[in-house]
């Protein structure tokens, strides 16, 4: 059953990430805000729900989806990273970066790019985000609200709900948060490659527009 929760989005509320929490844990798809747009999110281990987002977004097994991590500490835990990559993510989380890295094996195979073995992952910089990985006590498995045929993410509580409010298990309004997703950056080749333009600035990897 669909539902549908306002959440402050600067001091949220315990009790709703509370709910939020036990929604993810039982399965459910949610989407949340973050410090870029909005994304639908689910818990790491829960397959059903990781294919309910790829419907959702119609995205196939080769688009990388971004496990939200809580501090770079997870982000260790779930990637292979050496000194040169760590300083570069100490240097930019949290903050609004998806980043590219090959997997560790804490990770299934299945959220995995099937041919590279990379996935992405970042640490939102947003209040709500991070209460409600705190508040999970593990990463949450996240792809962009972008819709098929849409050419910005949604970013308002009410039009996801009124938009796809039946694919999902609960909505967590946090107010307007933006429609400029994150910047994705591919710290798997050195010097850093860029994925995608966005929220981040280019500048503490050495990058410039003109090169992507």
């Amino acid at each position: 059953m669909r539902r549908y929760l306002t959440v402050h989005p600067d001091d949220p509320q315990p009790r709703l990430l509370a709910q939020a929490s036990e929604t993810l844990r039982a399965g459910g798809v949610v989407a949340i805000p973050t410090d870029s747009c909005y994304a639908l999110a689910c818990c790491l281990g829960e397959k059903a729900a990781m294919d309910r987002i790829r419907q959702i977004r119609q995205l196939d097994e080769r688009h990388h989806l971004t496990l939200m991590c809580r501090d770079l500490s997870q982000i260790a835990q779930f990637a292979r990273v050496d000194n040169a990559q760590y300083r570069l993510l100490k240097a930019t989380t949290p903050g609004s970066y998806v980043f590219i890295l090959e997997g560790s094996r804490e990770l299934p195979r299945r959220v995995l790019h099937p041919k590279r073995k990379t996935i992405g992952l970042r640490v939102p910089d947003h209040p709500l985000a991070q209460g409600l990985l705190a508040e999970l006590g593990e990463p949450l498995l996240t792809s962009t609200l972008l819709l098929p045929g849409d050419e910005t993410p949604l970013t308002e509580g009410w039009e996801i709900d009124d938009r796809i409010g039946d694919a999902l298990d609960l909505t967590l309004d946090g107010g307007h948060c933006g429609i400029e997703p994150t910047t994705v950056i591919d710290l798997t080749h050195l010097p850093p490659q860029l994925v995608r333009a966005g929220r981040g600035p280019l500048a503490p990897f050495g990058l410039t527009l003109a090169e992507e």
